[in-house]
């Protein structure tokens, strides 16, 4: 059986996502570490590691799904906790709970690269719904 270069791009793409969503909660996590230890940092913190380590979780059920349904689904899920995960570190910065200049650089950073992944999860739901014209 012959594999189009097609085929490989795809597949390489797909496991893209998975390393950069996998780098990203570790990013998170370690970010969180950096927080302030008051009773509202640390609540904001495990909430943003659930939402963020959702993410790839529910990237690994995409990628055992049963049916197209169940993939776009999980995709689904993935871009929600990604999109809670975006309004958490928005929620650090408006409650300065960040501390120093290095954090709020890195918080930055992670915002824009949450907010390049949700973008990245809906191109995948889109293309996934490719001719049943339901693009979100």
């Amino acid at each position: 059986m012959e594999v189009s270069l097609c085929d490989i791009y795809i597949k390489m793409q797909k496991y893209d996502i998975y390393e950069r969503v996998t780098v990203f909660v570790v990013k998170i996590i370690k970010f969180s570490e950096k927080l302030s230890k008051s009773f509202s940092g640390r609540i904001i913190a495990k909430q943003m590691i659930r939402s963020a380590s959702s993410v790839g979780a529910n990237m690994q059920e995409a990628d055992g799904a049963t049916s197209k349904k169940d993939f776009i689904n999980k995709v689904g899920i993935s871009r929600k906790e990604a999109q809670e995960t975006r309004y958490w570190l928005d929620l650090l910065k408006r409650a300065n709970l960040i501390g120093n200049q290095q954090n709020v650089e890195e918080l930055q950073f992670l915002f824009s690269e949450c907010d390049q992944i949700a973008r990245i999860l809906s191109s995948i739901i889109n293309s996934a719904r490719e001719g049943e014209g339901e693009n979100v």
